[in-house]
């Protein structure tokens, strides 16, 4: 036990899904309005530089919700399953008498029609109330069975559309390309998921007004299913950004770059996941116009987010709890939105693929309007949580805890020296070669060893923060890159399981 044991606090987890760090008024972008998250920020620390531990959904949020890593849980791709044995922060919480929620996607398990047609398998996560939909449409209208198709009868949020009278409108193009409208604002995903823990602060708060005695701390944890593709918001907020489109940057693109990098993006410069379908994100055949159209339908979603985390915010001060919460705001991975002829995610550990946006704030207890430079991992949100939460860290967690850093009473800059992130064929689009990947940035080199195409990539991200420049083969970096895979040797090492198996014996 240590200075936090009886603190206790409430959590608020939000966590989107495909969001870029780059995406938020707070980290400089100007050309999207977030000022719910810039005021958040503003209240709170914001970390700079906080990287996932893989750029796909499942392996990284398997090692956030564990603070383990994505090869040390063995929860590696898309369509693998958590292992029972796993602990999740909400488990661990619930151990010690937390109320745990969630909303929203979970994706720890294979998700869709064929391999779930009730909705994801689930391990012993200690989630008490499940309100799951692993995305928006479900599958059918508002979860009824379309014409020979499959009723997916798990997604909440179907089922809420159906009990307003509504039913799902699969986004239809507009004659716009791969821009698409979406749900309006009132029957959207992004605020059901808001509502349902909106529902629940109110709810906490009149619990310990009429039972004081009882004061039982809480966990919610919201995953949104936005930016995430399809690009398809609210029309209202479409036509915002399409009105001011040709004001938006062009990806970040230098003509045949990809020929310089690794077989893996060739192939997704030509379709994005290296899908056949000639017309599935493929850069090479895109305009400019559809650039920025695509564009502006992202940061129209990124906006929606902000509307409604503004909203929960709000509640969560009128419910009187706001200074027993601490509130984490961030996403799965990014989304290359284009940049190196690029677009959705793959086996590559760009900027806006790895470094993704991280806001904590706990009113009275966390630094106020401090923006750090820290290296930090998203495996470090599970010490920090339970350090805070229990005074304890769980054995077996492999993160670091943020604890000392949040409160001021720590350097930041002796948190880490490096972050790691990992790609095990991740998802099954790469087949000559498999996907197999690792990286390691110690805060100014950045360095990717792709281990089946035996071929890798080298950034000075001071001198060359887009990541054109490809120094891999460079002599007079030889011994920077020697430096850098001794680095990443060691951190996959950091991967192995602290925990011993029950079978090991000496």
């Amino acid at each position: 036990m240590n200075k936090y044991s009886n603190t206790r606090p409430n959590v608020l987890l939000v966590v989107t899904d495909q969001q870029r760090f780059d995406t938020l008024g707070c980290y400089g972008n100007p050309h999207v309005d977030t000022p719910n998250l810039d005021r958040f920020a503003a209240q709170g620390v914001l970390f700079r530089r906080a990287y996932c531990q893989s750029p796909v959904c499942t392996p990284s949020r398997a090692s956030f919700l564990t603070g383990r890593y994505p090869r040390t849980t063995r929860c590696r791709a898309n369509g693998q399953s958590m292992p029972p044995y796993e602990r999740l922060v909400s488990r661990v919480l619930a151990d010690h008498g937390y109320y745990c929620a969630l909303a929203g996607k979970l994706h720890l398990a294979p998700c869709g029609p064929s391999v779930c047609p009730i909705r994801e398998a689930r391990i012993d996560d200690g989630f008490t109330e499940f309100h799951w939909a692993h995305n928006p449409s479900g599958i059918g209208n508002a979860g009824l069975p379309e014409s020979g198709g499959t009723y997916w009868s798990g997604n909440e949020y179907a089922h809420w559309l159906f009990k307003q009278g509504q039913e799902y409108r699969y986004p239809d193009y507009d004659k716009m390309g791969y821009v698409k409208t979406g749900m309006d604002e009132p029957y959207h995903f992004t605020k059901w998921c808001v509502d349902q823990a909106i529902d629940a602060i109110e709810y906490f708060a009149e619990e310990r007004r009429r039972m004081p005695e009882v004061n039982t701390s809480w966990f919610y944890n919201i995953n949104i299913f936005d930016p995430h593709h399809a690009f398809d918001p609210p029309r209202r907020l479409l036509e915002k950004y399409l009105a001011k489109a040709d004001e938006l940057p062009l990806p970040r693109y230098i003509d045949g770059e990809w020929a310089k990098k690794t077989v893996f993006q060739a192939q997704d410069h030509v379709s994005a996941y290296n899908n056949p379908n000639p017309h599935h994100f493929s850069f090479a055949e895109m305009s400019d116009d559809e650039h920025r159209l695509l564009k502006a339908a992202y940061y129209a979603m990124v906006e929606l987010i902000d509307i409604q985390f503004g909203r929960l915010m709000q509640a969560l001060e009128n419910s009187g709890q706001a200074e027993n919460t601490i509130v984490i705001f961030t996403s799965d991975h990014g989304e290359m939105l284009g940049d190196h002829g690029i677009y959705l995610k793959g086996p590559y550990f760009y900027e806006g693929m790895s470094h993704v946006p991280l806001i904590m704030s706990w009113k009275g207890h966390f630094m106020q309007g401090a923006v750090l430079d820290t290296l930090t991992e998203l495996t470090d949100l599970v010490p920090t949580i339970e350090e805070f939460c229990l005074g304890q860290i769980e054995p077996g967690v492999q993160g670091r805890s943020l604890a000392d850093v949040l409160t001021g009473d720590k350097d930041p800059d002796t948190h880490r020296d490096s972050v790691y992130c990992e790609y095990y064929e991740a998802m099954p689009w790469h087949t000559d070669p498999m996907a197999f990947g690792t990286m390691v940035y110690d805060g100014r080199y950045k360095l990717s060893r792709y281990h089946t195409s035996k071929e890798g990539e080298l950034y000075d991200l001071e001198k060359d923060p887009d990541e054109f420049n490809n120094l891999w083969d460079d002599p007079a970096y030889l011994p920077v890159k020697v430096r850098m895979l001794e680095l990443l040797t060691d951190r996959m090492a950091d991967t192995v399981d602290p925990l011993p198996l029950a079978t090991d014996k000496w």
